[in-house]
């Protein structure tokens, strides 16, 4: 039988709230990610997406290190001819690249190490804090094998085409903050307060109208994805669906008397 205390758990799951945090916890092994690792987050993302009172996710890591990368003795076995599978009945990739697509924004906080699908987390998430004594790597090509968790895509884009292939292509670690210089992490905060001023952004995300919010996260994605047009062509039928709702007339309605709105997501 699987072993699914608390204290067994490769990813803590947790509500504040409106937020679902999401904690890699094997800091024994740097938070390495083995299969059970990346199933298991996959599963919490499902959550995630799944709960109309959820709004925002924050992923964080216990212990001192975000993530020493793939666990390559557990995982490496597990590659077959049409690649690795790490996503259950139930989750969603959390690299987002493939399967369906997440819905709402996810707030990271990194610390100590961060190697390879660290960083492509960061890439696939909406806002990155990093401690300040944070080192990343995007080493694979010193294992002999490629980014294969969006790095690639998603690097260039987020920082430039020489910033990315500058770490991709030569497996050299790097500070927090040339990761901040970059553009990978929109926060560098003192050593120890990464998971605070995380939560702190993820709560404050939540605190908005949830629907509004989905809408320009999927609008954003949507000008990635499939050009500036198709996103330009949604705008309006967006706005009309959103001011027909009952957190857009709540947001008036705090507008007008200058009172703090409190959105019901509908």
């Amino acid at each position: 039988m699987t072993d699914t205390t608390p204290e067994s758990r490769r990813i803590t799951v947790e509500r504040d709230g409106h937020v679902l945090l999401i904690g890699f916890n094997r800091p024994e092994k740097r938070n390495a990610a083995d299969l059970a690792l990346l199933q298991e987050l996959a599963l919490a993302y499902g959550e995630l997406e799944r709960d109309p009172e959820l709004r925002a996710g924050f992923v964080f890591a216990h212990g001192d290190h975000f993530t020493g990368g793939l666990d390559l003795a557990d995982v490496a076995p597990r590659i077959g001819a049409d690649g690795l599978h790490t996503v259950p009945a139930g989750g969603i990739d959390p690299w987002q690249v493939s399967g369906r697509q997440l819905g709402k924004p996810v707030v990271i906080a990194v610390q100590g190490t961060c190697l390879t699908l660290g960083i492509e987390l960061m890439l696939a998430s909406d806002i990155a804090v990093a401690a300040a004594s944070t080192r990343f790597g995007q080493i694979e090509v010193a294992r002999g094998i490629l980014p294969f968790g969006g790095a690639t895509i998603r690097f260039p884009r987020a920082v430039g085409w020489g910033n990315a292939m500058r770490w991709i292509l030569t497996g050299d670690q790097f500070d927090a903050a040339e990761a901040h210089r970059i553009g990978l992490v929109q926060e560098v905060v003192p050593d120890g307060t990464q998971y605070d001023r995380g939560l702190e952004l993820a709560q404050r995300i939540a605190a908005q109208a949830p629907l509004a919010v989905q809408a320009a996260l999927a609008n954003a994605r949507l000008a990635l994805r499939e050009g500036d047009a198709a996103a330009a062509a949604a705008l309006q039928p967006e706005l009309v669906r959103l001011v027909q709702s009952e957190d857009a007339a709540i947001g008036m309605t705090a507008f007008v008397t200058r009172t703090t709105a409190e959105f019901v997501g509908r």
